[in-house]
């Protein structure tokens, strides 16, 4: 198998072979700025006289020792392998290497603070990349215990999955070769963690800055806290509140899954340049740094970090502790963890809302997804590791998460945790398979869920459902049915556990509940007779509380009630149902972008839930910018932005809405005059009670004046002079990669495409300014140079940075546009390229159905 990748084929034919016991890893990170030592000592089971190989990325091997047994690294390492021939019954294999640092966020990252010039490290290695660090069976279902000892300069902090054995050990005489000051080297030596998988292993290492707790587990032990940022960030790291919800998640987790916290202590550090929100590293869990606020942000994002916090908790036991066999059943990680984070903020943190925000956040996002060309079933088939590396998606995260909540409704809340439970108990420290899973809420719920996954977790699809009312002329409902509709695709009926709710306008002009029912619907149409013989309520949803996972519509009388009468919802969740309904209905193509678009500046200053705004704020961009049609656009567009500052000038002082809409409104900000009023607010002669034009929110004014041509290179250096930290390096690549000049375009273009030395997050973030257009023709000639490089970049660079280039750089800013037919130019590759990297005809496949949605939406829009 040449390159990088494996099978799943081959790893079941590895593991019939070969059972680790245990590794002991050196790493020496004193010996240079591009590589580090890595010395791995690997004891393992195997059939005797077997051969089989052992993963190692290494820019150089030095030595490879089997069993006493001296390899030639010439004869025996190939591609991401090395050879292991003539195996004994009991192996130690010792495998020296000079591994490479990586600027990629992926293996170990290395990263140079620009405010002190200090270096801080991290490792990340989901899927694959501890292959990166040192020598390994990368596969989750061959679980050892590690070892890890850590050479490093004397003023670091270095954390690991377990504690330290006492105090690092300063060496005489050392030398600290890594490119930072020298003050000296010590070495590290941490406790032997239980048995987990070589994917959750961790090494974080630098002068971060910690700040420690601790808590007690169930089972009387005392679990330590850490929490750790850059020294550079220590100001603005608020540990009292991230340990606070920690310490909930703890007591819920542990009494809902009745298993004590599986290991030694609980580190969480704030990491920079990290591609995802966290990772689930066994007691060492890393965070993008972006959650440690130095500006003011919306509520939502305080939201996200503790659902966050909670969702890699919640991997201490799925994922951890009980791991999935193959990435097949990613999901049991994924899905479980984003449910029970769900659950436990809704019932153990302020934001009790949670459910609301993973109506409008979460669930959208598996909406979408699942009505891809590319959508899949929960419990995907993996046939390599780059078919994982794309599977991180709204499927495996939140549309299983939604199916989760649909089968607790349906088997019931204490017979589910009952089940999950005996799972643990059963299958700790090591491997499942989802019927293992289900065999367990099988036994505590007495239902058979073989067809319930079939439908559910074996089949990929989204139904949409609907109401048939019928009613006399006094009103009383006569006939009431749910209709469902199945996709053409993927014709796939499901049974749902949902709720209908009835709606009426009290008195006081508040829109509250005043009917619920809820029942089985299965097939095309099921009857509700209950609701037969009553006044029908004013609105009627046909998914009220969101416990099905399905699109929905509102009758005509409904929606034309919620349109006239959202900001009356006593409650946000069936608000957001209407949102939702709403906006599928638009992204379907049924009525035009330009009523969602007034639907949503009409009534978003009512909304009281702030994801729902920021989600909201998202979906108006995406109509304005791809749904609208090309003609209405610019008047809608310029129209939309001045209602934004509207809105903004009358929000509450110092509210988060009134900050949202200030950020709307700077992003969408096109003629003079707007521009204008951007100026003032950046120089301060514009001044909204309540509102700071903090450090963040400035460069934020200031890419919108750029992009608007009112700014320029000067502006830009002056910005990062007075911010000269990584956020501001960041901030200033995107604002000049958004500057509209076919120059700048070119260079920023280059640099992401014809060079590959831009660290990940410069890169993404160049990427997002490239993009960032008044004059779409600007992009026009970078469409050709698009097709023409993605096979290259798909070859030649780390996975992380060929999605975010194959995505980020799809020119879909030209759907629509009079001269450029986007949809026949990606048909013309797809058809050109059969034989192209699976995950990359993938990521082109899904990026051509937004350009078909959005085709059709436009035509919907200019019939309107």
């Amino acid at each position: 198998m040449p390159g990088q990748n494996l099978t799943r084929d081959e790893a079941r034919q590895r593991a019939s072979l070969v059972q680790t016991a245990s590794y002991e890893v050196a790493l020496d990170l004193t010996t240079g700025p591009s590589t580090f030592l890595s010395r791995s000592t690997v004891r393992f089971t195997a059939t005797e006289g077997a051969s089989t190989f052992i993963d190692l990325i290494a820019p150089t091997v030095r030595e490879v020792v089997l069993n006493g047994r001296g390899l030639d690294p010439a004869d025996v390492v190939a591609d991401s392998r090395i050879r292991l021939d003539g195996l004994a019954a009991e192996n130690e294999l010792v495998v020296v290497a000079d591994c490479a640092y990586m600027n990629t966020g992926e293996g170990l990252h290395r990263f140079v603070d620009p405010v002190d010039d200090e270096i801080y490290l991290y490792s990340q290695f989901e899927v694959a990349d501890s292959r990166r660090v040192f020598a390994v069976f990368e596969q989750p279902d061959l679980k050892a215990t590690f070892t890890f000892t850590v050479t490093a300069p004397a003023h670091w902090t270095v954390v690991s999955n377990g504690p330290a054995v006492g105090q690092p050990v300063r060496i005489e005489g050392g030398v600290n070769r890594n490119g930072g000051t020298d003050h000296g080297i010590a070495v590290w030596q941490f406790e032997t963690t239980p048995r987990i998988s070589s994917y959750i292993t961790a090494v974080v290492a630098g002068p971060y800055h910690g700040e420690h707790r601790e808590l007690t587990s169930i089972d009387g032990r005392t679990i330590p806290l850490g929490v750790y940022c850059r020294a550079s960030l220590a100001e603005h790291l608020d540990t009292d509140n991230i340990v606070d919800i920690t310490r909930a998640g703890f007591a819920f987790y542990e009494k809902t899954f009745g298993t004590p916290y599986p290991f030694a202590k609980y580190d969480q550090l704030f990491v920079p340049e990290f591609n995802a929100g966290a990772m689930e590293n066994a007691g060492c869990v890393t965070f993008v740094e972006t959650y440690v606020f130095r500006s003011k942000v919306p509520d939502a994002t305080v939201e996200r970090r503790a659902v966050t916090i909670l969702h890699e908790l919640a991997h201490m036991w799925f994922g951890d502790l009980v791991t999935m066999q193959w990435w097949d059943d990613l999901w049991l990680n994924e899905s479980f963890a984003e449910f029970q984070s769900t659950r436990a903020t809704a019932t153990v943190t302020p934001w009790t809302s949670a459910w609301t925000t993973f109506s409008s956040l979460e669930k959208s996002w598996a909406y979408r997804q699942d009505q891809l060309p590319s959508t899949h079933p929960i419990a995907a088939d993996i046939r390599d590791l780059e078919d994982v590396e794309v599977n991180f998606d709204g499927i495996t995260y939140a549309k299983g998460a939604s199916v989760l909540r649909q089968l607790v409704a349906w088997v019931g809340e204490e017979e589910f945790d009952a089940g999950v439970r005996a799972y643990f108990a059963k299958h700790a420290y090591g491997n499942t398979r989802l019927r293992d899973l289900l065999s367990e809420l099988e036994v505590t719920s007495g239902r058979d869920l073989s067809a319930w996954s079939r439908l559910w977790l074996e089949q990929a699809g989204v139904t949409l459902v609907r109401p048939a009312i019928e009613v006399d002329d006094d009103g009383v409902i006569t006939s009431f049915e749910v209709l469902q509709e199945v996709p053409d695709t993927h014709p796939v009926q499901r049974p749902h556990r949902l709720a209908v709710g009835g709606y009426d306008l009290d008195p006081s002009g508040r829109l509250v509940r005043t009917t619920r029912i809820e029942l089985d619907v299965d097939g095309p149409s099921t009857p509700v007779p209950e609701l037969v013989g009553t006044h029908r309520p004013d609105l009627l949803l046909v998914n009220d509380d969101d416990l099905a996972y399905a699109k929905t519509r509102l009758d005509p009388v409904s929606l034309a009630f919620a349109t006239d009468h959202l900001a009356a919802f006593d409650a946000s969740l069936p608000r957001t149902l209407v949102w939702a309904a709403a906006w599928d209905a638009t992204r379907d193509g049924e009525p035009p972008a330009r009523a969602y678009v007034e639907l949503v500046l009409g009534n978003i200053a009512h909304e009281t839930d702030s994801s729902v705004v920021l989600v909201l704020l998202r979906q108006l961009t995406t109509a304005l910018d791809l749904y609208v049609a090309p003609e209405h656009r610019d008047a809608t567009a310029a129209a939309a932005a001045d209602r934004l500052l509207e809105l903004a000038r009358a929000a509450a002082a110092g509210s988060d809405l009134q900050l949202q809409l200030v950020k709307a409104f700077a992003a969408r900000a096109v003629t003079e005059p707007q521009l204008s009023l951007v100026t003032d607010l950046l120089d301060g002669r514009l001044h909204l009670p309540g509102l700071s034009v903090d450090t963040d929110l400035r460069w934020e004014l200031l890419s919108s004046l750029v992009t608007g041509g009112r700014a320029g290179e000067p502006d830009i250096a002056a910005q990062l002079a007075a911010d000269p930290t990584a956020t501001g390096q960041r901030a200033a690549a995107a604002a000049r990669s958004a500057v509209p000049t076919a120059e700048a375009k070119e260079t920023a273009w280059a640099s992401v495409v014809d060079r590959d030395d831009l660290p990940n997050a410069v890169q993404a973030a160049t990427i997002a300014g490239f993009g960032r257009v008044h004059d779409v023709d600007l992009l026009v000639p970078f469409v050709d140079r698009y097709f023409e490089a993605i096979e290259e970049v798909w070859r030649t660079r780390t996975n992380e940075i060929a999605q975010t280039i194959v995505f980020g750089l799809y020119p879909v800013e030209l759907v629509g546009h009079a001269h450029v037919d986007l949809l026949a130019r990606t048909d013309a590759w797809l058809g050109a390229h059969p034989d192209a990297a699976p995950a990359l005809r993938r990521i082109v496949s899904e990026n051509r159905d937004g350009v078909r949605r959005a085709l059709a939406a436009q035509e919907a829009d200019r019939r309107s």
